[in-house]
């Protein structure tokens, strides 16, 4: 996207698109292969976003943005460039996506065209109807001087301006309201997830992020990323609910990846004959039967791959998830096996190893690791998370203390034994008995927004092997 001298793109918004979406933009030719076979293959590329002005505003009310809690902004953007250089002193290479857009913005400049136009739809004025006709027009002016990073602004923040006139010579008060800014952007895992055929367009649950996949699938359509299905009403799918596992793929279901998304996914052309849904599963030391999304919104919130033949995750979670096996008769249809199992079972089945966390730890982020390579990953310092997850569990039990108590009475026992015993992930005897190559990251503050490495990255390649 850019203005005059670089003209960078924001795209497209599929599938009744809103006001201000790009879903019309065309698409160059294909730059490259786009494909994960298996969480485990060496990663190549990663798309990240490096959170700006839209993460304050979630910040002011941490809740219904979604986030876990209230953390120091300034630190959170340096911990999202740590992270970057721990990616690219792996060897990975890491593309912005504010950059990604100026880049295609270069090569098709008729792109940025459209953006404006788009701009023109997002941004709205309100007030006396001359002073309202003033600044459209000026507005319609000035667009081709907006350079890149002010067109990636509007589509992220969507503000409009409401004007009112006082007494006096240019006494106007201007009052800008956001539509509801991209302030979960950075969490850049879930707008899509990668297959071994292509990316699947996630269609996102929650309202205050459904303008994201329509941001993110745009740009990397005109980059020529190919997609194998966009999830439509009322289906809803998350990136942090697909794993790909070689010759098969692991697919969460529960709050956010509903059971359309499920269905028109396990209609796509996935690469593989079997898929595994894994039912979001509650927690035994909270009542009732009813999953917290706060304590496993996704699959990779409780379950990861740190290489072939091994998996990790939350223990009383893996023995409750219950999970559909569906796989694929004489080159047709995916077909429900009837048999359902836990996924520990499951993972077993196939020869996995199925190493375990604690709840505290699992809380705290340790199965949010990014799989560098076989045996390699990037991981959160869950001992300098705990604390702060504690802290925010005991807000959580003052205010409904039947649902909470006995989780917290859970995690701060774990704290105890973890502390005096084996220690906290990833600095264990069973990651290195098993041969796991650790890069440790303190993501303290930006894990408030709840995700860690895998949630912070969209992955662009793995090298097939």
């Amino acid at each position: 996207m850019a203005a005059n001298r670089t003209h960078g793109r924001m795209a497209s918004p599929g599938g009744g698109s809103p006001a201000g979406s790009l879903a019309d933009l065309e698409t160059p030719t294909l730059t490259g292969p786009f494909r994960a076979r298996a969480e485990w293959d060496p990663l190549e590329e990663v798309l990240i976003h490096r959170p700006g002005v839209e993460m304050f505003f979630g910040l002011l009310e941490p809740y219904s943005f979604l986030y876990e809690r209230g953390f120091r902004k300034d630190e959170a953007v340096h911990e999202h460039e740590e992270l970057e250089h721990a990616l690219t002193q792996a060897g990975v290479r890491v593309r912005r996506l504010i950059h990604l857009a100026i880049e295609i913005g270069e090569r098709q400049p008729a792109l940025v065209e459209q953006v404006r136009r788009r701009v023109l739809e997002i941004v709205n004025y309100s007030g006396p109807r001359l002073m309202v006709e003033r600044a459209r027009a000026a507005l319609r002016r000035n667009l081709d001087k907006f350079d890149g990073e002010t067109l990636f602004n509007i589509l992220v923040l969507r503000p409009s301006v409401h004007l009112a006139r006082h007494p006096g010579v240019r006494v106007i008060q201007p009052t800008v309201q956001l539509d509801t800014p991209l302030a979960n952007l950075y969490f850049m895992r879930d707008q899509q997830a990668l297959s071994a055929n292509g990316y699947l367009r996630s269609r996102m649950s929650k309202p205050q992020r459904q303008n994201e996949p329509l941001l993110t699938s745009a740009l990397l359509r005109a980059w020529g990323a190919p997609f194998v299905t966009e999830v439509r009403p009322p289906g809803t799918f998350e990136g942090g609910d697909f794993i790909p596992m070689g010759d098969f793929v692991m697919l969460g279901n529960g709050d956010r990846t509903n059971a359309s998304g499920v269905r028109q996914i396990l209609a796509s052309d996935l690469g593989v004959d079997e898929v595994a849904v894994v039912h979001q599963p509650s927690h035994p030391a909270i009542p009732g039967n009813e999953p917290d999304p706060m304590i496993d919104m996704h699959l990779d919130t409780y379950l990861n791959v740190p290489g072939e033949g091994l998996a990790l995750g939350c223990a009383p979670l893996l023995e409750r998830a219950r999970t559909e096996v569906y796989r694929r008769r004489s080159g047709g249809r995916l077909h429900r096996e009837p048999k359902t199992v836990s996924v520990r079972e499951y993972l077993e089945s196939k020869k996995i190893v199925v190493l375990p966390l604690s709840t505290l730890e699992q809380m705290s982020y340790a199965s949010n690791f990014l799989c560098l390579r076989d045996r390699r990953i990037l991981a959160v310092e869950v001992e300098s998370e705990v604390d702060r997850v504690l802290a925010n569990l005991e807000v959580a039990a003052r205010g409904d203390p039947r649902r909470y108590r006995a989780l917290l009475a859970l995690a701060k026992k774990e704290r105890t034994e973890l502390r005096a015993g084996p220690g906290f992930f990833p600095h264990t005897a069973l990651v290195r008995d098993h041969g796991i190559e650790v890069i440790p990251l303190n993501l303290t503050e930006i894990t408030g927004g709840y995700g860690g490495a895998h949630c912070m990255t969209c992955v662009l390649r793995r090298s097939a092997r």
